[in-house]
């Protein structure tokens, strides 16, 4: 019950209370580009974003399941139109990517291709493929 309420009072203020909270943001933009593919975000790629993020903050259970939150913020919001769409999300990923190198280190290609297992459409696979492709450009091209 504490662990709860403390983990919602940190994602409403994760801008002042989390260490690195521009890191954390910046991947889970990285993360929502890779699953706002569908319309939804399914038990697969629910599973896979939960190892990701474990993998990524060393089992740190509390800094990772505020990094799935914050992927599923995103998705919402992309999903609803709230605020922000797909192509808005891709601009602000190229423009920190850009604006801080360091983040180009942090897309991680093959945890990224995990999440094609998830998407049995091959349209929707091949257009991850390519948002993918265009992240893999990016670390190149910024790291």
């Amino acid at each position: 019950m504490f662990k709860k309420i403390r983990r919602k009072v940190k994602k409403f203020f994760r801008e002042f209370l989390l260490y690195h909270n521009s890191s954390l943001e910046y991947r889970a933009k990285v993360l929502t580009l890779v699953v706002a593919v569908n319309d939804e975000i399914g038990e697969c790629e629910e599973a896979l974003l939960s190892k990701t993020a474990c993998n990524i903050y060393n089992n740190d259970e509390e800094r990772a399941e505020i990094l799935v939150e914050t992927v599923k913020e995103y998705f919402e919001k992309v999903k609803n139109n709230n605020g922000l769409d797909f192509e808005h999300l891709v601009v602000q990923v190229e423009k920190d990517t850009k604006a801080v190198k360091r983040f180009a280190g942090k897309i991680d290609i093959e945890a990224l291709l995990k999440f094609q297992d998830c998407i049995s459409d091959e349209e929707d696979k091949l257009y991850q493929q390519r948002v993918i492709s265009y992240l893999q450009d990016l670390k190149e091209r910024y790291g």
